[in-house]
């Protein structure tokens, strides 16, 4: 059971479509699942990618950080097993990944995932 890599970075948004729109027209990115008027997006970035979530409370938290890891529920039954509360258990996720979510000691959220499938293409537009 190993980290193999950083899979993505987690950022809240108020407002979706102006992100989007900035991301996707402004920045370049291209974009894999979500989209304006989405509570989710994700974008590509070189191997990885950047994901968005829209917030309409005040944002209280910084973001996600994603490790992928060859093992979730060895990972998970790890965690747990040495007195670790985690905030979700393992689960499969429509965009093709096993997670599941845990804090660091100051409250930053980690999350450790594998690929199931390939990623999802982006709607035809």
């Amino acid at each position: 059971m190993t980290v193999q890599s950083i899979s993505a970075i987690t950022l809240a948004v108020r407002d979706m479509a102006r992100s989007v729109v900035f991301y996707r027209d402004q920045v370049g990115l291209t974009l894999l699942y979500g989209g304006e008027a989405a509570g989710f997006t994700s974008f590509r970035v070189g191997a990885g990618y950047l994901n968005l979530t829209q917030e309409t409370a005040p944002i209280a938290w910084w973001g996600r950080a994603i490790f992928y890891v060859d093992d979730v529920d060895a990972l998970y039954h790890k965690l747990v097993g040495l007195g670790l509360a985690t905030d979700t258990a393992p689960a499969d996720a429509p965009w093709g990944e096993r997670y599941f979510h845990i804090k660091d000691p100051d409250g930053h959220e980690l999350s450790f995932a594998r690929r199931l499938a390939p990623p999802v293409e982006p709607p035809e537009i």
